[in-house]
This record gives structure tokens, C-alpha cells and sequence, in this order.
């Protein structure tokens, strides 16, 4: 029995998200022209509040969780920027401290960013900025984002 109620504590004091899921997740970085064709090779820039790092379009990057946004650019020789920025949202861990009271844990995986996801598989487009939601995410499919909302005068 004390061994139950020491291995619960520990959980519930360690956060679930940060026993459930790893400080980074994978990020497939695609780039394409207007008129959607594939450019490999991009030199790209991925940049949250923990740093930045860089990779070519057509890899898969290790990024740092974090409940902040995402910054991406890419460039390529005769191509204007692709830009964008991905969406961290809360992921499975974060709800699971919630359900479990584990308000500690989640205060925990919130700080660290490990309660946080960002789109798995992205195309951004050259001469465009795009806004990538994890929240729209479809299994298996890249994630082809939306123009970012033009905010409206105020009256």
C-alpha cells in the first residue's frame, strides 16, 4: 500500500505530461511555390522562446515544446521567404493532470512546455506567411496552414 501511495505521489508531483511525453517532438518542414510545387533543400529557421534551430525543408526536425508560438522562415535561392507561425496548443498530458488533480503537475509541464504540441507535418509556401494550428491537424496529412486574419478597423 505504501508503495501505491509513493509511486501516485510521484507521479501526480512530477507532472503527467512530463512523464507522458519527451522536452521535443518531431516537425516534418516542407516548402512549396505558389503554384505548389515541392522545393527541397530550403534552408529554414524554427524559433520559439527556448531558441531557435534550423533545418531543410523536406526534413524532419526535433523541436522544443513550449506553450509559446512557433516563428518558422525559409529561404531558397530565387524564392521570396515562406514564413509562419505554428500554433503550440495543449496536448493529452496537460488534460491529464487536470482529471487526476495533479494542479501541481500541470503548473509543472506548463513551465517546462512538455504539456504543449505544435503541428507535426507542415508546408509552408514561398512569398506567403501562414498560420499552422495543430488543432487542424488530419492524420497522415501535411498541415497546409491558412493566410493569418487581417484585424478590422476599429469604429
Amino acid at each position: 500500500m505504501k508503495l501505491l501511495l509513493a509511486t501516485v505521489a510521484v507521479f501526480a508531483l512530477s507532472g503527467c505530461a512530463s512523464v507522458m511525453n519527451d522536452s521535443t517532438h518531431p516537425m516534418k518542414i516542407e516548402t512549396l511555390t505558389s503554384d505548389g510545387k515541392v522545393i527541397s533543400g530550403a534552408e529554414c529557421k524554427l524559433g520559439n522562446d527556448y531558441g531557435s534551430i534550423t533545418v531543410k525543408s523536406g526534413d524532419t526536425a526535433q523541436v522544443r515544446r513550449s506553450s509559446k508560438d512557433m516563428d518558422l522562415t525559409c529561404a531558397s535561392n530565387n524564392q521570396i521567404d515562406a514564413k509562419g507561425r505554428a500554433i503550440s496548443r495543449a496536448n493529452g498530458g496537460m488534460f491529464g493532470n487536470i482529471i487526476l488533480g495533479g494542479g501541481i503537475g500541470a503548473i509543472i509541464d506548463h513551465n517546462k512546455g512538455t504539456a504543449y504540441t505544435y503541428p507535426t507535418w507542415i508546408q509552408l509556401v514561398f512569398g506567403q506567411t501562414r498560420v499552422f494550428d495543430r488543432s487542424d491537424e488530419k492524420d497522415g496529412m501535411p498541415l497546409t496552414g491558412r493566410l493569418p486574419e487581417v484585424p478590422t478597423a476599429a469604429k
